[in-house]
């Protein structure tokens, strides 16, 4: 049996600050011994050309080994709109990597090229790619659902948030129907991975089931100087994920034993 790990980072937001940046370069010198890694959507902070080049030039190594998954999130669609470059073709795709299944989902819209109409847009028609891509899963492998948008209501992180909750718009709002997608993936998937808010969470679902389902937010990965690593064997997750810190000139990824012996927290 093959001991595998999956890293989840999100909300990188390239162009933000040097320090940002750096943090994300940081991020990324620790992946090293990850076999595959997932970006759960705002990969650039204005969706400028020059910083999805950015997140291009660091994070080449992993795409070019097949190593890396990555979906859109609203701050993408700003600017010069780099949504399409981060996903080409169909709003639901999957990746096949030994033991790993991703369905990935782009739940932006075009109205996210405002900077206060952030809300994901998924519809049943989607839902129902994401039900014909779950089904194509091999055995003995990992199923993932990834996106941006959270699935779930969640606090308000910010005044911009407070405030467009206070006057009904749906700027924090968490995907509509995205509950009822978790109960479609019930039984049939292992994690859904998702960015969107920045501070981290994590919920199990279905905990009586023999399939449990487990919904994480990475929150924001350069902010946090770190993310979580979870391991996976035969398809199946081996204890709760650990978190590995991003630290200047350290590539070191936690062993099997942390992984699986660490509480998420």
């Amino acid at each position: 049996m093959t001991l595998r790990t999956l890293a989840h980072l999100s909300d990188l937001h390239l162009g933000r600050s040097p320090a940002s940046d750096a943090e994300v370069a940081r991020a990324v010198d620790s992946l090293d011994g990850v076999d595959h890694v997932i970006v759960s959507g705002d990969v650039t902070h204005r969706g400028r050309t020059d910083e999805h080049a950015r997140f291009e030039r660091l994070f080449a190594p992993l795409a070019a080994r097949g190593r890396l998954t990555v979906v859109p999130g609203n701050h993408d669609r700003l600017g010069d709109d780099v949504g399409a470059r981060l996903r080409r073709g169909a709003r639901v795709q999957t990746v096949t990597t030994p033991g790993l299944f991703v369905v990935r989902v782009d739940s932006t819209g075009a109205h996210n090229r405002f900077l206060l109409a952030g809300h994901g847009d998924l519809c049943d028609a989607i839902f129902d790619d994401i039900d014909c891509a779950v089904a194509e899963a091999p055995p003995a492998h990992l199923v993932v659902v990834t996106m941006h948008h959270h699935l779930l209501p969640l606090p308000e992180e910010t005044f911009p948030e407070l405030l467009a909750t206070r006057v009904g718009l749906p700027y924090a709002t968490e995907l509509r129907l995205g509950a009822a997608l978790l109960s479609r993936l019930r039984g049939r998937c292992d994690l859904v991975l998702h960015g969107h808010r920045h501070v981290p969470r994590a919920t199990r679902l279905f905990v009586g089931d023999a399939r449990p389902l487990g919904l994480y937010n990475a929150g924001c990965t350069p902010s946090l100087g770190r993310f979580r690593v979870f391991a996976h064997a035969a398809g199946r997750l081996l204890g709760a994920p650990g978190w590995l810190v991003a630290r200047d000139h350290v590539a070191r990824v936690a062993t099997a034993r942390q992984l699986t012996g660490t509480e998420d927290r």
